[in-house]
């Protein structure tokens, strides 16, 4: 059990779930944070455990931590907001914005196509160097030379690191902003108050929590498909959307991973502040005017993923809900969000008001929605069934 118990505030009627998350505290060590907004009201807040390796600092209401692939939802977000404002087309051929972009056989694919995971464009061929994707403008350089792996748009692949920077060029480009990151704060984080962030000062790193692999975990159905089609192509695309460089999957609390822009894989936040992103984006219009709200869970793909070598749907940059337990958000048929490697998820359930947010530090082997994750989306939907008998 952890040094340090958990805290926070639950709303009556929902105190099932903070008892999961106290048992996935006892059960394996851990810092970690819960957050549920329901009908744009917070019903649970809750966190726990240590956020530093020596289990000395306690996890506090605003812990942030790397929330990996979760923080695609959140580029998502940014773009969505230009389309809504006329300044992106979907179907408009990311090399009109972007022109160096259309080399190699680019030059046709769309900002759709890179949203939902249809652009081909999903691992660099060439072997990198470790230090390339702490800089921006040489990460950049490698997109334009790089080539789609198939025909865009006639197949699905998942692409884990190669759309964060993708589509954060297009966002700078469009809106003038000086970085993504400019853009998301001025635009995502501060109309709510957000502390979420794309690269951090050196000086601003230490209140991080730090990640690891969790003690004892199994690797989840996700973790074992993926290793199956690394060791079947050694050379292929999947090991090397991951692995190439491979500070891809090493050195995640260093600090020029926290200071570089990494969009699809090294923004920080909280759980709470995870939790009000998906709580807006199906209640008020902070960051989506309701005439654009359902293009988060409109279908734009659908498709055994040649990646992540599952089923997957997407919408415009958005995981969505279907049947598997670690594919499953929510209830309803528009439930809409991303997991992050290891177990961070983020949801929205526009059918139920549902904005969730589950960050953690230790990691467990899943790609998608972890055994923590499914415990707590049941409990919250059982408090909601309790909660309507009433």
């Amino acid at each position: 059990m952890s040094a340090f118990p958990s805290a926070g505030a639950v709303a009556s009627g929902f105190e099932p779930v903070a008892q999961v998350f106290n048992d996935l505290l006892a059960e394996a060590p851990q810092g970690a944070a819960l957050a549920v907004y329901w009908h744009g009201q917070p019903v649970v807040n809750v966190w726990g455990g240590a956020r530093d390796k020596a289990a000395s600092l306690a996890w506090q209401a605003d812990t942030r931590v790397n929330i990996f692939s979760a923080g695609k939802a959140l580029v998502a977000v940014a773009v969505l907001q230009l389309v809504a404002q006329g300044k992106l087309s979907l179907d408009q051929p990311i090399a009109d914005i972007w022109p160096g972009f259309g080399a190699e056989g680019k030059a046709a694919i769309t900002l759709r196509q890179v949203l939902s995971h249809r652009s081909g464009v999903n691992a660099f061929h060439h072997k990198v160097a470790d230090n390339a994707i702490f800089d921006g403008q040489q990460v950049l350089a490698l997109i334009e030379q790089e080539a789609p792996w198939w025909q865009p748009d006639t197949e699905q692949g998942y692409s884990p690191i190669l759309y964060g920077w993708i589509l954060a060029e297009i966002v700078r480009r469009a809106s003038g902003a000086a970085s993504f990151n400019e853009y998301f704060q001025r635009h995502v984080a501060q109309p709510l108050g957000l502390a979420i962030s794309f690269g951090l000062a050196p000086a601003e790193q230490a209140s991080l929590a730090e990640v690891g692999a969790m003690r004892g975990a199994k690797p989840e159905p996700s973790v074992l498909a993926l290793g199956r089609a690394m060791k079947d192509e050694p050379a292929g695309v999947v090991n090397k959307a991951f692995t190439n460089p491979m500070s891809l999957m090493v050195g995640t609390n260093g600090e020029a991973w926290r200071s570089a822009e990494i969009p699809a894989a090294n923004g920080v936040s909280s759980a709470r502040d995870l939790a009000l992103v998906y709580s807006s984006l199906v209640g008020d219009e902070r960051l989506l005017a309701q005439a654009h709200k359902a293009l988060c869970w409109q279908q734009q793909s659908r498709a055994v993923d040649r990646i992540l070598q599952t089923e997957m749907r997407f919408s415009l940059g958005f995981m969505l809900t279907q049947a598997g337990a670690d594919r499953r958000l929510g209830r309803g048929d528009k439930a809409f969000g991303h997991a992050g490697a290891g177990g961070c998820l983020g949801f929205a359930d526009p059918e139920y008001g549902i904005g969730f947010g589950f960050v953690s530090n230790q990691m467990a082997q899943s790609l998608l929605i972890d055994s923590r994750g499914q415990r707590l989306i049941d409990a919250v939907y059982s408090c909601l069934e309790t909660e309507a008998k009433k």
